[in-house]
């Protein structure tokens, strides 16, 4: 007799129930409006990519793909038991090698090899015992099976695969894309971070690199917070300049870092020598003030970046947008280049980054991609902006049909201020509308 026994949600993933629901809902339309306004069209790629793609395009050194992305063998009908006898050795390799033939092992090198080596030990068997037998397990224990493939942990990647893949760069002009769905990633559940998580991100893919186009890009985020009532915002911006200045700056970082090292902690000091630029991501209070002493890229930008970065901040000037330079915004991928930024929000505690973006003029080229090929995008984490799932609020009293209304979801994201005490900036707030 089957046990009973009741289901729950994996740890670290949540069911959003009605009427929560709602608010996600509106929140995500108005992205899309928001967003179309802008001229972007929207983009659903599958929510999960062979592996190497985010291996490539996020760092195969970094904890994301080393330690958080969920990865599984795409196996077919082919399966694999453990011998117990020479008639099941002789029959896995004939199965091996049938599956060889007929494609349901993937075609690598690596795979070729582990099956020439597998018949060879199959042979040996009767001859040598006990030795052949553990080199015909340890080949069968190499050969891969099935395609590598990773559950999303971001979006951008994917979205680069496809403008690749159907040729969109042959397409007049920068194609404006924008998505919205969930990620994974395999992080130590806490508040506010799930493994499953929900992002609404854009891109914008093409031949030029105008900070216009930068401008534009940040004019509309801001827009888009504006829409939703999340008023309490900074944006922060700042340029790592190119593939010709950025290296001699990490160098003479290096050489800098290397003089204090004894003064940072294990993470730091590794990073050193891995990824220099991290170090300027420590939050650890003991580490600041060696940090702040270091030289800031924002004084070995080469001509060229130079130029474009203060071209951006007059472009965001005449646009009205207020900002701040923050010299340690970087970003340690080498595809990354000059404009990066940030925009935080108040009242959200020690995790207040809402949104994060900059250009990557090298991922195109990197994924395989034709070369001249510019990009920039953002991802807001939909569960950070929608304050309610950080902080549960006390559902008002209402019928049903309210519970969809955009002005019963502003009030739903309007309720964690007013329970901190924020009541006048509440009020503020509740006096905006989203445009219809």
């Amino acid at each position: 007799m089957t046990e009973k026994r009741q289901f729950k949600a994996i740890r670290g993933t949540r069911d959003i129930l009605p009427p929560d629901s709602s608010l996600w809902s509106w929140f995500e339309q108005t992205a899309r409006e928001v967003f179309e306004s802008y001229n972007f069209r929207e983009i659903r790629p599958p929510i999960f990519e062979e592996t190497t793609l985010f291996a490539r395009s996020i760092g195969a050194d970094t904890d994301v793909v080393s330690k958080e992305m969920y990865t599984f063998e795409d196996r077919e009908q082919f399966r694999v038991a453990t011998p117990l006898s020479l008639v099941d050795v002789i029959r896995i390799d004939e199965a091996v090698a049938d599956s060889w033939h007929h494609g349901r092992i993937p075609r690598t090198p690596a795979n070729e090899a582990e099956v020439l080596r597998l018949h060879e030990e199959c042979q040996k068997i009767d001859r040598e015992g006990a030795p052949a037998l553990l080199r015909f397990l340890d080949a069968l224990h190499k050969l891969v099976l099935g395609d590598s493939l990773t559950l999303r942990p971001e979006a951008t990647a994917s979205v680069v695969r496809s403008f690749i893949e159907h040729g969109m760069h042959t397409l007049p002009g920068n194609q404006k894309l924008y998505y919205v769905g969930p990620m994974f990633r395999r992080e130590r559940p806490q508040k506010g971070r799930y493994r499953q998580f929900y992002q609404v991100g854009a891109e914008v893919l093409g031949p030029s690199d105008a900070p216009a186009i930068d401008a534009e890009v940040i004019e509309m985020l801001i827009e888009f917070f504006h829409r939703v009532g999340l008023k309490r915002t900074t944006l922060f911006i700042n340029s790592i300049g190119c593939k010709e200045c950025r290296p001699k700056y990490v160098e003479l970082l290096r050489e800098e870092l290397r003089k204090v090292k004894s003064s940072l902690k294990e993470d730091s000091q590794r990073r050193i020598e891995t990824n220099p630029l991290r170090v300027l991501d420590s939050k650890l209070p003991e580490e600041q003030p060696v940090i702040e002493k270091l030289p800031r890229i924002s004084d070995h930008l080469c001509a060229a970046c130079g130029e474009h970065f203060a071209k951006l901040q007059d472009e965001l000037k005449l646009r009205g947008i207020a900002y701040e330079e923050s010299w340690r915004l970087v970003r340690g991928l080498d595809y990354y280049t000059r404009t990066t930024f940030e925009v935080t929000a108040a009242g959200l505690g020690s995790q207040n980054a809402v949104c994060g973006g900059g250009r990557y003029d090298g991922l195109v080229e990197l994924l395989g991609g034709p070369s001249g090929i510019k990009g920039i995008g953002f991802a807001i984490g939909s569960d950070r902006p929608s304050c309610p799932y950080r902080r549960p609020a006390r559902r008002p009293r209402c019928p049903d049909s309210a519970y969809s209304s955009p002005g019963w979801a502003r009030q739903r994201i309007l309720q964690p201020y007013a329970s901190r005490g924020n009541c006048a900036h509440a009020a503020s707030l509740s006096n905006c509308r989203p445009k219809s």
